[in-house]
């Protein structure tokens, strides 16, 4: 165990076997970006790997921030993301058919991504303001359906489905979890199903594909199906060992589109089996339990709405995905976190557990002072 005997004390303080575990989930996510590229660090792995250490030291830094500090970012990083959203449909540049990043200099920015912790933040901050005999009255209802709403609307556009729903989600989770009445998320649940042929009409034409391949995955087996369906042989034919390390053949055979990104899961039970996937699960899960732990030991409502929030954030990322892979739930471009190609996951990612690590932090220090 580490102990302030054998590193200075501020770093003793550090959530070392969150730290180590965050960290052997990445290293993993760069073997199997590694054996992705068919036995190469380039062009995935390097990158990779110094986003990681670069946003483990952001997320480090965090951990320094009081619980008043966070509480008095929450309404500003939500009003500045907010900025940055209407920013991205007036200037922001389409790519793969999508709208959905700001060209800032030599910085690509891609301002949903900041939205998830926002958007946790921001209405845990507000509940922590309303007193709790309003709490199940209109007034603290609307304000934050409208926090919500606004900018899952403004996502949605772009189109982004996937961060949409992952924004919605922590949302309604913290809301859920403030004490308003079931009914508030029955009664919009209801609209939303009565609502669902139109929504279907009005949704674009890959979006509608992709339902359509959800609940028939054989309608289109050679076009829109085929990720699903290789995902699936590739999980399949790993069986409970896998078929070993560089020797998945459905991604070095390129059977397998996004191998790398979304559909990265499928790569590793591929070589890993059963056995790796649980593992890899069963990591996820223990990250997950902390952040609730975290939530549960908090002494004040925004620290237990906030950290339940978060945590949720990663949750859904990891179950979506998962949902998704394995046929489940419809392709709505999800990426599995700290394994799956690219910045924008591995950064919300870790500014998340940068903040539960603050959190946490301020829970240990309250304990000693009192």
């Amino acid at each position: 165990m580490i102990t302030s005997a054998i590193i200075p004390k501020p770093l003793a303080r550090l959530p070392w076997r969150l730290i180590f575990l965050v960290a052997a989930i990445a290293m993993f996510g760069l073997i199997v970006l590694y054996s992705a590229a068919g036995g190469s660090a380039e062009p995935w792995a390097v990158k990779q790997g110094i986003v990681f250490l670069f946003f483990l030291a952001v997320a480090i830094g965090m951990s320094w921030m009081s619980e008043s500090t966070i509480k008095s970012i929450a309404f500003p990083l939500y009003g500045i993301t907010m900025v940055l959203l209407i920013g991205v449909e007036a200037l922001g540049f389409v790519s793969k058919g999508a709208q959905r990043w700001l060209e800032l200099g030599p910085v690509k920015l891609q301002p949903s991504e900041f939205m998830k912790p926002a958007i946790v933040l921001t209405l845990a901050r507000f509940y922590e303001l309303v007193p709790a005999g309003e709490i199940r009255k209109w007034r603290a209802v609307w304000p934050a359906f409208v926090l919500l709403g606004v900018p899952a609307l403004l996502i949605l556009v772009q189109p982004d489905l996937g961060t949409c729903i992952v924004v919605a989600l922590c949302g309604v989770t913290v809301m859920f979890l403030a004490g308003l009445p079931i009914w508030i998320f029955l009664v919009p649940a209801a609209a939303v199903a009565a609502a669902a042929p139109v929504v279907y009409h009005l949704m674009h034409g890959y979006q509608r594909k992709r339902i359509d391949v959800f609940l028939d995955p054989e309608s289109d087996p050679l076009g829109a199906g085929y990720h699903i369906a290789q995902s699936k042989i590739a999980i399949g034919s790993g069986g409970i060992w896998g078929k070993g390390f560089l020797h998945g053949s459905q991604s070095h055979l390129d059977y397998l589109p996004e191998g790398h990104t979304d559909f990265v899961f499928a790569t590793m039970a591929e070589e890993w089996g059963l056995v790796g996937g649980v593992l890899l699960i069963l990591a996820f899960a223990m990250v997950i339990r902390w952040g609730m732990s975290v939530s549960i030991n908090a002494r004040s409502r925004f620290g237990q709405l906030a950290a339940a929030g978060l945590s949720a954030t990663i949750f859904f990322y990891v179950a979506i995905n998962l949902m998704m892979v394995t046929g489940l739930a419809p392709v709505v471009g999800v990426p599995l976190p700290l394994v799956s190609f690219g910045g924008s996951a591995v950064m919300t990612v870790m500014l998340c557990l940068g903040l539960l690590m603050a959190l946490e932090r301020q829970q240990r220090t309250g304990s000693r002072l009192s």
